[in-house]
């Protein structure tokens, strides 16, 4: 019989300050990392750090899975991220082959059609906001974006001449490219001469840095501090990084935007559960209503199926419009 070693409480800080690192080395965001760190750490208490993950296996993952599943009732997409944490775990912190077959019990997926808003109800809920907030949610919508796509945009990838905003390491880690609406062009481009005025002022008081990659810091030593590589949307205030340590100018926090775009749609009086993410659904509808072919939405969305694009199909006006009802037909 196999003996499992006793998981001394002190082991649980230096595995996960070698978590951190390995995260570090693969580039994950820090978003991510925060997550991915939260479910590990979750994972060996559910266990009361009494044996190292290393001396466990498929077994205790299904089991822990199934508890997320079974008595917390997490979404799937919860449960996903649960999953990725401690596969990461296993396969590049630990070097451990967990093999195929992890078969917990799964949350049960609920197929809910998307909310989406009629142009009328965003031309509306675009009315009730401003400033800086009202232009991140017409680039939400204009173009199709994440929340933290439209937070993390930088100034170099926003091309003018051609007419278009480049996301890079997307979902998935993909990079696309997406239109960029004529009607808000001068008001971005203000915004970028706003970055430019304050970065100049950054770097004149001894700061100007901005959060890249590692493996791009070390090829272009000089790149954080150039405007391309700047924010967009940069925060008012310098903050601490909290993996480097230094003082630099992030990017806004997406909460300002969210509860702006939350305001804007009850001032509206649209009484539909929407948020930022319902912006981007609107767009794609959108624009398979106006006759846009669906290969070209995916492109445009991002997603690597287009089964994924075919949900909007459910929600289009243009099809619902041409059916009538039974009881409208009756004498």
């Amino acid at each position: 019989m196999e003996i499992k070693t006793k998981f001394k409480p002190n082991l649980e800080y230096r595995l996960m300050d070698q978590v951190r690192e390995v995260l570090r080395y693969y580039h994950y965001a820090y978003k991510t990392e925060q997550s991915y760190c939260s479910w590990i750490l979750q994972y060996m208490r559910f266990y009361d750090n009494k044996v190292h993950p290393a001396d466990m296996g498929k077994n205790e993952i299904e089991r822990f899975l199934s508890f997320l599943a079974e008595k917390r009732n997490v979404a799937v997409a919860t449960q996903k991220q649960a999953f990725n944490a401690l596969v990461f775990l296993y396969k590049k912190v630990l070097d451990i082959d967990l093999g195929d077959g992890i078969a917990p019990t799964r949350s049960k997926r609920r197929k809910n059609l998307p909310t989406v808003l009629t142009q009328e109800e965003v031309s509306r809920a675009l009315g009730n906001m401003k400033g800086k907030h009202a232009l991140m949610a017409k680039l939400l919508y204009g173009c199709g974006l994440r929340l933290m796509e439209c937070v993390r945009l930088r100034v170099k990838d926003v091309d003018f001449g051609q007419g278009r905003v480049f996301i890079r390491n997307a979902r998935g880690g993909k990079d696309r490219t997406v239109i960029l609406p004529d009607s808000i062009q001068q008001e971005l481009k203000e915004q970028i001469e706003d970055v430019v005025a304050l970065h100049k002022k950054d770097v004149r008081e001894g700061f100007g840095e901005v959060y890249i990659p590692e493996a791009l810091l070390r090829k272009y030593p000089h790149a954080s501090k150039e405007t391309g590589w700047q924010y967009v949307f940069p925060s008012k205030k310098l903050s601490k990084d909290p993996r480097s340590g230094k003082t630099m100018r992030h990017h806004v926090l997406e909460s300002g935007l969210q509860k702006a775009v939350r305001q804007a749609i009850n001032k509206a009086k649209i009484y539909k559960k929407a948020g930022c993410h319902t912006f981007r659904h609107s767009f794609a509808t959108h624009l398979l209503e106006a006759g846009t072919n669906i290969r070209v939405v995916q492109e445009l969305m991002g997603h690597a199926d287009v089964k994924t694009t075919e949900i909007y199909t459910h929600v289009m006006k243009k099809d619902i419009d041409s059916v009538k009802s039974p009881l409208d037909l009756l004498k």
